[in-house]
């Protein structure tokens, strides 16, 4: 079950976090994996992703580029297809957030969230679509989160704006593609014990770390390979029938009607 053999996957933002999970699960279940990332500082995290990958006998491909930009996106897509021919599988992966709530965010930085949350899955789906669509098959997934259903804890109107709609995008963007063989969901993380969440809960404010735990039903976090495991079941043979879903993986923080 869950057999990813031969299929190539792009996983946006994925040389370290929930990404670089993502990527190791998809190889975990047989894809090849195009490594993502988007500044230098970031080339070394992402060449370990890529060796992982190599190490289960698949090819790994990396690829620096902003996928926020059109250009960058477009000329990825171009790499991606002169080197494997093909794109099975997308992961809307790459995403930002900033510590600030309305009274002290500035316009630039409310834009700055969204064009890299946001902005980066409408130009890769776009750019990814035609691919897709030539082979009948393909699967879109982004990853979402749990405060674009509820909010955001700690005033982030930026960041659940984002992610909020990436679902709404999400849903039409199945509407639209079904018929071409392409499904497109969004994985809905909680709190999940990524590098950057390391760096703001458990170095710089233990109490929301706690915060975090105590509103989930399993009182803890969960891992990044959480994220990647749902991943590899929406990019399955298995879930063919699935289209326009959210899938909450967040441990009982939010629990639908």
């Amino acid at each position: 079950m869950f057999d990813l053999t031969g299929k190539v996957a792009l996983v946006t933002g994925s040389s370290q976090g929930l990404g670089g999970a993502i990527a190791r699960c998809m190889a975990d279940a047989g894809a090849h994996v195009v490594v993502n990332y988007v500044s230098d500082r970031s080339r070394e995290k992402a060449e370990k992703v890529a060796e992982y990958v190599r190490s289960k006998g698949h090819e790994a491909l990396i690829i620096q580029a902003d996928v926020s930009k059109e250009e960058a996106v477009k000329d990825m897509m171009n790499q991606i297809t002169a080197h494997f021919g093909r794109l099975d599988i997308l992961v809307n992966n790459a995403g930002i957030n900033s510590n600030h709530n309305i009274d002290t965010m500035e316009f630039d930085e409310w834009h700055r969230i969204l064009n890299t949350n946001i902005d980066s899955a409408f130009l890769c789906s776009k750019y990814a679509v035609p691919i897709m669509r030539e082979q009948k098959h393909g699967r879109i997934i982004l990853i979402s989160s749990v405060v674009g259903q509820q909010g955001a804890l700690f005033g982030q109107v930026h960041y659940a704006s984002s992610k909020a709609a990436q679902q709404g995008f999400a849903r039409t963007l199945a509407r639209s593609v079904a018929e071409d063989g392409i499904t497109v969901n969004c994985v809905a993380p909680g709190t999940h014990m990524t590098e950057t969440l390391e760096a703001i809960l458990v170095t710089g404010n233990p109490e929301r770390l706690q915060k975090a735990i105590d509103i989930s039903l399993v009182k803890r976090l969960g891992s990044c390979e959480d994220i990647g495991y749902a991943c590899v079941y929406l990019a399955s043979d298995e879930a063919n029938y699935v289209t326009g879903a959210v899938l909450d993986v967040n441990g009982g923080v939010y629990l639908r009607a």
